[in-house]
């Protein structure tokens, strides 16, 4: 970490705070992620509702990221930092003791509104303290903790779901976001807010989550009539919910920043299609290699941390060269090589090398590593400090419904190849079509992301 950047006893402070829970947080994802063939067969969960384990998580954190976000230009973005870091070592405590799927999937529902917290006020946080000259770098640090996350939890994750069983993997992460929690309270006395309190949208609140509630449940459906209608009321939804924030005074999604602000715009449409496109990796990955190739948690986990790992060395150069460099030339460059790194996972097989797979992930690792800070680099550097709250709320939404689209994409996909079974060997042959399947997609979905990266117009720093 470069000296001038902790120069200031505050920014250090706060950002080590930040970088703690940065790490965290993605610790608990992954490690979950490893154990989900253990919660499927210790719990009796089928493929469908396997997928939901994850989904519940990111489903709560797109519906409450926005609202959070509008919530902490009100009121304090480290107070509500502090709030979500609390909810989350609660949330985990009971998600570690429940007995049954479906108590799961609710738990891991309220894991991600508490989340939801934190990814609405990071990166604000951190733009908020630090200048346009070390932003870049700060980003870049913030995305190599939260790389460096995944890269430890599918680690950890296996190795203490072999010794302890699955329940385990939902506190690993507890000693970190206790830190994080006291450094908040003790050491860090600033607040930051908005300049113009405002008054809070609730009927925007309510229209945004009730049509992310709807989109998912519509897609776990698929591919009956039902869902389809489900899908139509949530896309009219948000529809009415864009237009409506359009003309709102205090919206808490401000709409115009993407009538306005090109750069901004195709930097958002860009990051969604690249989590769309990757953030599925890891559970696929996961699933192949235990299922597919018998290996433990612990083993697998090893296999996975090759994409995480190859994120956290990069990310922080990525950010770096984009306080230097157009960012826009970064990002594509890093959206190509992801799309050439999905192209070989489409192309995985069951008696596929081991080799094989770790490039695979390593070249999908380097790609969106280049891709990502840039990006965010570009989005904060794009707008106007007032619309820091904004900016980060959008951008928090977009990587959040990426992500969330991609393991709808997962779901819809084993829903049609493989169905409401259990895995076992007699559907082998189904899960790695399925997995091919996802994969392929997910490398044609970054041909868009591509355009939008390169179309989005030359970087102007605020």
């Amino acid at each position: 970490m470069r000296a001038s950047i902790l120069e200031n006893p505050m920014q250090r402070i706060t950002l080590i705070m930040i970088l703690l829970n940065a790490f965290a947080t993605p610790v608990m994802l992954s490690s979950v992620n490893v154990a989900i063939p253990f919660i499927a067969n210790d719990l009796s969960v089928n493929a469908v509702l396997l997928c939901w384990i994850p989904m519940a998580y990111l489903m709560a954190s797109a519906m409450f990221v926005l609202i959070f976000g509008r919530i902490a230009d009100m009121v304090g973005r480290k107070k509500i930092f502090l709030i979500g870091t609390t909810s989350v070592i609660v949330t985990s405590l009971i998600a570690a003791s429940v007995d049954s799927g479906i108590a799961l999937i609710v738990t891991r529902f309220l894991q991600g509104v508490s989340a939801a917290m934190l990814y609405a006020t990071q990166l604000a946080i951190i733009s908020s303290i630090f200048p346009p000259a070390k932003r870049g770098y700060a980003i870049g640090l913030t995305v190599s903790a939260i790389y460096l996350g995944l890269t430890i939890g599918p680690l950890m994750g296996g190795y203490v779901v072999d010794l302890y069983g699955w329940r385990a993997s939902f506190v690993v992460h507890l000693p970190l976001a206790i830190m994080a929690l006291t450094i908040g309270i003790l050491y860090v006395k600033d607040e930051w807010l908005s300049d113009e309190r405002g008054s809070f949208d609730l009927f925007g609140a309510i229209l945004y989550m009730s049509s992310i509630l709807v989109l998912c449940f519509g897609v776990s459906y698929l591919p009956s009539a039902l869902s389809f209608i489900l899908i139509f009321f949530s896309l009219f939804g948000f529809i009415f919910f864009f237009l409506f924030e359009r003309k709102h005074k205090h919206p808490i999604f401000d709409t115009t920043l993407f009538f306005t602000n090109r750069v901004f715009t195709f930097s958002c449409l860009a990051s969604l299609i690249i989590y769309t496109a990757t953030f599925a990796n890891v559970v696929q990955v996961n699933l192949y290699l235990q299922y597919l190739k018998g290996f433990s948690a612990t083993a697998a986990g090893l296999v996975v941390i090759c994409q995480p790992i190859t994120m956290a060395i990069f990310s922080p150069i990525a950010g770096r060269l984009s306080d230097k460099f157009e960012p826009k030339y970064l990002s594509t460059v890093g959206m190509a090589i992801t799309c050439c790194g999905l192209i070989m996972l489409s192309n995985l097989k069951i008696d596929s090398a081991l080799n094989y797979l770790i490039l695979s992930l390593i070249i999908t690792g380097f790609g969106f590593s280049l891709f990502s800070p840039p990006n965010v680099n570009a989005i904060m550097g794009s707008v106007e400090k007032k619309f820091y709250g904004s900016a980060t709320g959008a951008m928090a939404t977009m990587r959040i419904v990426g992500q969330m689209s991609s393991m709808v994409l997962v779901t819809l996909i084993f829903a049609l190849i493989i169905g409401n079974v259990d895995i076992n060997q007699e559907n082998y042959d189904a899960l790695e079509n399925a997995i091919r399947i996802v994969f392929s997609i997910s490398a044609i979905l970054c041909i868009p992301g591509l355009y939008l990266s390169m179309a989005r117009g030359n970087f102007i720093r605020t």
